[in-house]
């Protein structure tokens, strides 16, 4: 792991009751920087709402909320450094709640990015790629059997929606099961934000078993769509 933070660290918040499901909320960052991620950092705060959103929404239903502190700010190329850190997470919460609690990753950007590549865990349950940073090449085979729901702002100028769009079709043509939906806006999730909220909350609670699929959701990846408006 590149040098920073001496590890990454997981913000907690229980579920009300037994825990039935996990989430792990991965915020963005950037291309380069071995420094630790700024407390007022947008992309942390966006990623903070979201994550309080569905933790109000969902943990008198068992489900536990964790946010991801990275050690560094940046992918760093080939370190690689928040899918090491999503791992970490992973295995992490595996030695707190054991491998049998179901775990929704839920990440935005350059945290997309991360539990995408994180997908293939054993206890992962179903991925949520908010305006998923997937550069050209992004490897999708360790999706293949999976469900993954992406959702991209249409006017996203940081990340454009292209790139999610060629990562979701290659990830359908790997075997995972995709779904990808675009929304008026851009990259930082703040116009029409009830709606990105709501969609991470849904895609929590049936993604962890804990209810029904919604109908848009079920039929998207149903039919594998990947351009789907909300």
């Amino acid at each position: 792991m590149t040098s920073g933070l001496a590890r990454p660290t997981l913000e907690h918040a229980p579920a009300s009751g037994p825990t039935r499901a996990l989430v792990l909320f991965c915020h963005g960052g950037t291309v380069a920087s071995v420094e630790p991620p700024r407390e007022r950092a947008l992309s942390l705060l966006r990623m903070r709402a979201i994550e309080q959103f569905v933790r109000a929404s969902t943990a008198d239903r068992g489900v536990a909320t964790h946010l991801l502190r990275y050690r560094v700010a940046g992918w760093n190329g080939a370190a690689a450094d928040a899918h090491a850190d999503v791992r970490w997470a992973l295995s992490e919460l595996g030695e707190r709640h054991g491998d049998d609690v179901p775990v929704v990753l839920v990440g935005h950007s350059m945290g997309g990015r991360a539990v995408l590549r994180a997908g293939e865990g054993a206890q992962v349950a179903a991925v949520c790629a908010l305006a998923p940073w997937t550069p050209p090449g992004e490897p999708v085979e360790q999706l293949r059997g999976r469900t993954v729901a992406v959702l991209h702002g249409r006017g996203d100028r940081w990340v454009p929606a292209a790139l999610s769009a060629d990562f979701a079709a290659r990830a359908q043509r790997a075997g995972a099961r995709i779904a990808r939906f675009t929304v008026a806006g851009g990259h930082s999730m703040v116009r029409r934000a009830p709606v990105w909220h709501a969609f991470v909350r849904d895609v929590v609670l049936a993604g962890s078993g804990l209810a029904p699929w919604r109908p848009d959701l079920r039929e998207a990846l149903e039919r594998s769509e990947l351009a789907v408006p909300l």
